[in-house]
């Protein structure tokens, strides 16, 4: 039996007999009228577990969105249950920020008479990548007289996917527009050595001559060149890097959160563009793996992928890594290393592998970059902010040597802020492309 808050305005409200009748016998007899009618207001009130819960879930739901939870209580008792119906779901401003969804309105008043149904929806706004699971609603039937209840916790499991936001979407129509140009479909035509051959045209001023077509030329007797289109069936292979530098926080996410939407653009990208599409996500083990080779598939299965990714505090193991790249390419393609710049994890342990990477593929290393070092470079109004800028002068300096170290060794490197990490990385794709490099 639950007490509520209306008991406790009958029990207040035995001060005023008590204050006219200051005697021993007045307060016992109010304290068993109290009593009393609570008992009997509980025994009245319809069991909750004669109230069958059953739960209705969307399969996923982006992180930017909203998802409803559907209640359907079904009374088979003979009485009317009204109930008081909390779901179990975390709410929305947990300080420490360790369930991935909140629940706007967790609690629900609703009558329900024997034999019928009603609904409930709780309206879960994700704060947060990954499985949010409840296991329990719990039901609190009142009595006629709303002064006692009784409660109940019932076993009514469900999983919510929370994928990925794709905020990085909007840069999506610009770069499908420069990759059709690259393509042929928009009139123009490029070349350069990779390149797959399209067709023959009469020359114009302008064309390169390493173009011209000598043999045709010849037997049409016209200048005539050669055009040419970027090479399609390639295969990208995205490393996401889930080691303790992921979790470092970067304005208002962490490394990991600009990695994952990079790695979503560039996938649907190149995607379009025909490649073969295959994402790794790697710190010492693999934690998520996603491939496949038809271009709608693709979105969702690295969003799906990408959901339950978080970092883990172990230092990366590259050797290993570069082994996981060997044991699934088996010819050129592009890797793309979704990682830090940070000079101590760079130089330990990537600098010692790359080279074998790079021997047979093209490689890529991107890289979010803190906005915040700039600003603590620039002010030096007073002596703390110089011996800040100075480290964070040290620091530049530091990553600017591992990239070009990097760079010595084959490696393409794009660093950026947050937001601009992705569409960076999807312009270095299509810059590759359109240079025959991939």
């Amino acid at each position: 039996m639950a007490l509520t808050s209306r008991a406790v305005l009958v029990a207040l409200a035995g001060l005023v007999p008590v204050a006219l009748l200051p005697a021993p016998l007045t307060v016992l007899v109010w304290a068993i009228v109290v009593v009393a009618l609570c008992a009997v207001d509980a025994v009245l009130a319809a069991s909750p577990r004669e109230l069958a819960v059953s739960r209705r879930l969307p399969a996923s739901v982006r992180l930017s969105g909203t998802a409803d939870a559907v209640l359907t209580l079904r009374n088979t008792g003979r009485r009317t249950a009204r109930a008081v119906v909390r779901d179990g779901w975390p709410p929305s401003t947990l300080p420490d920020g360790d369930q991935p969804t909140g629940a706007r309105t967790p609690r629900h008043r609703v009558d329900v008479p024997p034999g019928e149904s009603r609904r409930v929806t709780t309206t879960l706004v994700p704060t947060r990548r990954g499985d949010a699971v409840v296991d329990r609603v719990t039901v609190c039937t009142l009595g006629p007289l709303g002064v006692a209840a009784r409660q109940a916790s019932l076993q009514v499991p469900g999983r919510l996917r929370v994928l990925p936001e794709f905020a990085s979407r909007r840069h999506l129509p610009s770069r499908l527009a420069r990759l059709r140009e690259l393509d042929g479909r928009a009139a123009v035509q490029v070349r350069g050595g990779g390149t797959e051959f399209d067709s023959l045209r009469e020359y114009v001023d302008g064309d390169d001559v390493r173009s011209i077509d000598w043999r045709a030329t010849a037997r049409r007797r016209e200048v005539v060149v050669r055009t040419w289109r970027p090479e399609r069936d390639r295969h990208v292979l995205l490393v996401l890097d889930t080691s303790r530098t992921s979790a470092a926080r970067v304005l208002d996410g962490t490394r990991l959160e600009a990695s994952v939407e990079a790695a979503l653009l560039l996938g649907v990208l190149a995607a379009h563009a025909g490649d073969r599409v295959e994402l790794l996500a790697y710190d010492r083990r693999v934690r998520a793996r996603a491939a496949d080779s038809h271009s709608s598939r693709v979105l969702p299965g690295l969003a799906e992928a990408l959901a339950g990714v978080q970092p883990a505090l172990v230092e990366a193991d590259w050797p290993g890594l570069v082994g996981q790249v060997r044991s699934r390419l088996s010819r050129r393609a592009l890797v793309v290393l979704l990682t830090s710049l940070d000079p101590a994890s760079v130089e330990q342990g990537l600098l010692d592998v790359v080279g074998g990477l790079t021997r047979r593929h093209q490689v890529v290393l991107a890289s979010v970059a803190d906005p915040e070092l700039e600003q603590l470079r620039t002010a030096r109004r007073t002596v703390d902010e110089v011996f800040d800028a100075a480290a964070a002068e040290r620091t530049s300096l530091e990553r600017t040597a591992v990239a070009v170290r990097l760079r010595q060794r084959g490696v393409e490197v794009v660093e950026a802020a947050p937001d601009d990490l992705a569409p960076r990385l999807a312009d270095t794709y299509l810059a590759l492309k359109a240079a025959g490099r991939l």
